[in-house]
């Protein structure tokens, strides 16, 4: 039976842990009070969580640092978002703390970053970071602009912080034997833990369902067969959580697999307020 409630209240996220070393476009910060919840409702404590589409990973964090899990199997797609959490959960992530903290931000050295081709794993993440910081709204699909005010009129200097990202990187690393990354089709990967009931599954794919055109511009990779994904997630043994744009096609494809539905607030990155989709098998944990 589909349920619809009213939205939630609208988290604070600098009341949150900020644990990524991304601003990721449609990160979800915001709804860790939510993923706590979620996790916390399961009847037995899960041994693994499986995020598919991980992108800046904050639910995988989340779950591995306040130990609601043993551990988080991670897959992206991207190449760029791919080559950071390689080279993070392994022993590069060293030399790319010493990049990062090394590094002086200026029109010109950005300019001739950006424009390198990076020789390794290790120098395209160096790249991936810096991208995510001094273009607009972190968006690391080909297009977006490097910014030319910033905050504060400061420029790019406004959102380089070096010192922070070095501490969310070491913070990481330090747990990085409790993390597997996978860069992969997140679709494909979660038939791998379909029969796996000690796993649980947070499923946030771009939102290019019902018309939705934001992954195209937010993300390289952005098409997913949006009736697969929840003939899949209906198939898997553990729990699961999904979450969507607010969609009309989103909706019907819930309905006919039986699963509840849950509005919640958030706010944009404009800060203002905007509907998005939980859905599951059974979200009586919303508060």
């Amino acid at each position: 039976m589909v349920q619809l409630a009213l939205p939630v209240r609208i988290v604070n996220v600098a009341s949150v842990p900020q644990r990524s070393p991304f601003r990721y476009p449609g990160g979800k910060t915001w709804l860790v009070p939510e993923i706590r919840d979620w996790l916390g409702s399961q009847g037995r404590r899960p041994r693994l969580l499986v995020e598919p589409f991980a992108g800046g990973g904050i639910v995988s964090l989340t779950a591995v640092f306040e130990n609601f899990v043993d551990r988080a199997v991670m897959i992206e797609l991207d190449e760029q978002v791919a080559s950071v959490w390689l080279t993070i959960l392994s022993d590069g992530w060293s030399w790319l703390t010493e990049r990062i903290l090394n590094f002086v931000i200026t029109q010109e050295t950005v300019q001739r970053e950006l424009t390198h081709i990076p020789q390794d794993t290790r120098e395209r993440a160096f790249q991936t970071i810096l991208k995510n910081r001094v273009v607009r709204a972190g968006i690391l699909a080909p297009g977006a602009n490097v910014l030319r005010y910033g905050e504060g009129g400061k420029g790019l200097a406004s959102r380089w912080y070096p010192d922070t990202l070095v501490r969310r990187i070491r913070d990481i690393a330090r747990l990085r034997e409790r993390f597997t990354f996978i860069h992969g089709d997140g679709l494909a990967e979660l038939q791998r833990w379909s029969n796996d009931a000690g796993a649980v599954f947070f499923i946030d794919p771009p939102y290019s369902a019902g018309g939705k055109r934001a992954g195209v511009r937010l993300y390289t990779h952005s098409e997913v067969n949006h009736r697969e994904l929840f003939r899949t997630a209906t198939r898997l043994v553990g729990d699961f959580l999904i979450t969507y744009d607010d969609a009309l096609e989103v909706r019907r494809m819930a309905r006919r697999r039986n699963l509840e539905i849950r509005r919640i607030a958030m706010h944009s990155s404009h800060h203002a307020a905007m509907i998005e989709l939980l859905i599951g098998r059974n979200l009586a944990w919303v508060g």
